[in-house]
């Protein structure tokens, strides 16, 4: 019954106009209206229609094209919300529209791009979650970005995902398959000169592909690239002790961590249920033991969501919907600056813990302080696993971008 539920919950939850990718030409500006322009990068399948763009499917190439997303003026709109064409073409005074987009023919084409939207030298790359189609994360972002007003130049990694509740196990899947792909991306950034800094923000089922990149790159290089500065991690769909490892497994020098959680997650209660009961790093209490100590010692920060308000029936998508945590994203978290009990306060009735203070117990919780990660070590021996990390078969599709 449970399941029934859930599933019948998030089968409800894209109930909005499809095919919005095809660019509306504004013929006069939209007085208010704003523009995100984002690189995004994908190992989906070409769709062949100038209205999705891409598939659900998977490709052996990464695509890179860069889009510009225009946001309908502060009246019309409520902040942490996308307005979704209620037809087509979207009214840009009223409605989220899709205003440019151009296919990235190469990697040389992609550095100059950045260049020419470059914010300071600052990346914010964002790894969407379960049941998203490739609009559905454009959107997304843009959405984030202009509502954080983070200074950060955007770019999305959207994996193939069917956007269909019974295919949770081909996302899970698509997110193995794409991991060194994102790997490769956020290599690319780190390597670029004009790059300086790095935040990754991942949602739900986009976090394990995040761990499982960020786990390659510490394995292969023995720690991760320093410009990855921030890793926000919302609504992590993670089993806990396999984040463990992949924390550690990273190496010694990691990023700074930030983690959004919330008990009421119904998405990650469905989760938990279809993987043996198996609890999610992003459904755990983090003011109870034993998290509250692991995370004070790994120095990860936790921020629990629990209390927040939101119009989300499954409760997954609070780190977005929440004006006062989008900004806290945007001006806090993507700069890399810590929180404390005395400076955590975001927006009435919101406050923070902070590294096992008891006071200040509002809709939100954090925990950090610096401390060794050993507490995350998995003192009982673990069952050794085979990992096999291979180069992306080489595929006879055309390949606007190859990233090797």
């Amino acid at each position: 019954m449970f399941v029934l539920a859930a599933l019948t919950l998030l089968a409800g939850c894209g109930g909005h106009a499809k095919g919005v990718m095809a660019p509306v030409a504004l013929t006069t500006p939209v007085p208010g209206a704003s523009t995100v322009d984002m690189l995004v990068a994908t190992t989906r399948e070409p769709s062949g229609d100038p209205a999705t763009l891409f598939s659900g499917e998977r490709d052996a190439n990464t695509f890179l094209t860069d889009v510009a997303v225009s946001i309908p003026p502060e009246t019309a709109r409520k902040s942490g919300t996308v307005q979704w064409p209620r037809k087509l073409p979207p009214d840009p005074a009223k409605e989220f529209a899709v205003t440019r987009v151009n296919e990235l023919k190469s990697l040389d084409e992609a550095k100059s791009w950045f260049l020419q939207h470059d914010v300071g030298g600052n990346a914010f790359v964002f790894v969407h979650g379960f049941n998203n189609r490739y609009e559905d994360s454009v959107y997304r972002l843009a959405q984030i970005v202009h509502d954080s007003e983070v200074q950060a130049t955007p770019v999305l990694f959207t994996w193939p995902s069917r956007a269909n509740v019974f295919d949770y196990n081909y996302d899970k899947e698509s997110t193995n398959y794409s991991r060194t792909a994102l790997e490769d991306i956020l290599k690319k950034l780190s390597d670029a000169p004009k790059v300086k800094s790095i935040t990754i923000l991942a949602h739900s089922m986009g976090t394990w592909l995040t761990m499982e990149s960020l786990r390659q790159m510490g394995i292969r290089d023995g720690n991760v690239p320093s410009k990855i500065e921030n890793v926000i991690l919302a609504s992590p769909d993670i089993d806990l002790d396999v984040f463990a490892k992949q924390f550690v497994e990273m190496g010694k020098k990691r990023p700074k961590f930030t983690i959004f959680v919330s008990q009421d997650d119904r998405a990650l209660a469905l989760s938990s249920f279809i993987s043996g009961d198996v609890s999610r790093l992003g459904a755990i209490d983090p003011s109870a033991e034993p998290y509250r100590t692991q995370l004070e010692r790994a120095g990860i920060t936790a921020i629990d969501l629990t209390k927040v308000k939101s119009e989300d029936g499954l409760h997954h998508g609070k780190f977005a919907e929440s004006p006062e945590i989008v900004q806290l994203i945007g001006t806090r978290l993507a700069t890399g600056q810590t929180l404390t009990d005395s400076d955590i306060s975001v927006g009435t009735g919101i406050a923070a813990v902070v590294a096992g203070t008891a006071r200040n117990v509002g809709n939100v919780a954090a925990v950090t302080v610096s401390a060794p990660v050993s507490i995350l070590e998995n003192p009982q021996p673990a069952k050794k696993k085979k990992v096999v990390v291979g180069d992306t078969l080489a595929t006879d599709m055309p390949t606007p971008v190859k990233i090797k």
